[in-house]
């Protein structure tokens, strides 16, 4: 990793993958956190639930175990597309993610019209500018153990998700330079 001008971290342009990250809950504040991958130690956003065991549909958990990053989601009408070796995909104004258990779609992608249910991806706010799907409850995948758990932009002054583990942009960078699908997710206690 090189660094500009001002002598912070920036991404490597021909990133090397972690094999391992390991997000845990900062002592005393169990709606925040630090993400280690290598050297790199990052403060983190969690659910208002912390991180639970036994994740359940808006709990506001954030779900613990072992988990792989599947791919990169960008806004691609407010950034270029981030350096990562995840797949990617642009986010279009119709993506959404079902959050109904009732719903053989719940925990997967789908397309929604403006007056549909449903976790849009296109967002005002600008925290799922980035996203990285990870693959909580996919495999098998379980009505109303979890839905639309990402890795994501985290709001000032890291606030709690409502499950999700969120970061600073610049540091949300840095980590997409680390990530591959061979990369694995640790998010423990």
């Amino acid at each position: 990793m090189g660094r500009n001008s001002s002598g912070l971290a920036r991404p490597s342009m021909h990133p090397t993958p972690a094999s391992l990250i390991r997000i845990h809950r900062r002592p005393g504040h169990k709606t925040q956190g630090w993400l280690r991958a290598g050297p790199l130690t990052v403060p983190v956003a969690l659910g208002r639930g912390g991180i639970r065991a036994d994740k359940r549909e808006g709990d506001g958990g954030t779900p613990s175990g072992r988990f792989r990053p599947l791919r990169l989601w960008w806004r691609a009408d407010r950034l270029p597309r981030p350096a990562s070796l995840l797949p990617a995909r642009r986010i279009a104004d119709d993506d959404a993610w079902c959050e109904d258990p009732a719903d053989r779609r719940y925990n997967r992608h789908l397309r929604r019209s403006a007056n549909e249910p449903g976790d849009r991806l296109a967002r005002s706010d600008g925290l799922y500018d980035v996203i990285v799907e990870i693959d909580h409850n996919t495999r098998p995948r379980i009505a109303g153990r979890g839905s639309a758990v990402f890795i994501h932009v985290a709001r000032p002054g890291f606030a709690p998700t409502a499950g999700c583990v969120a970061l600073r942009p610049r540091d949300l960078r840095i980590l997409l330079t680390k990530l591959s699908r061979k990369t694995r997710i640790l998010i423990h206690f």
